[in-house]
């Protein structure tokens, strides 16, 4: 006996019931609740963000108290990257955005 007739009746009726299944009624989120007293942000520790066009690239200038503490840069087409000023002297150390912080060695042992 063939079994094809009975896997697609199979296919069929599963088929059937995904359709007749209906998605949940969806409601928005309520709003969160205030915070408690004594722990409401603090609009000056909050970054100030500048987003400037610089040819084709998108330039966005972090900063806190007014220092510049990171660049994030996004070529047009590209994968962004980040300028960061760990110490704070204004010098910026370039960090990839796929940048996991392994660090291959690659040192020659023996060549031939």
């Amino acid at each position: 006996m063939p079994r094809v007739p009975y896997f697609a009746a199979l296919l069929l009726a599963l088929t059937a019931s995904a359709w007749a299944q209906q998605a949940p009624k969806l409601e928005p989120l309520p709003e969160p609740p205030p915070p408690p007293p004594g722990m409401e942000l603090d609009q000056a520790q909050e970054p100030q963000v500048t987003i400037i066009k610089k040819g084709e690239d998108t330039v966005e200038e972090y900063r806190v108290n007014g220092q510049l503490y990171m660049v994030k840069v996004t070529p047009p087409g590209g994968i962004p990257y980040y300028l960061f000023d760990d110490v704070g002297n204004g010098d910026f150390t370039r960090r990839d955005a796929q940048d996991t912080g392994l660090r291959v060695p690659k040192w020659i042992i023996k060549k031939w």
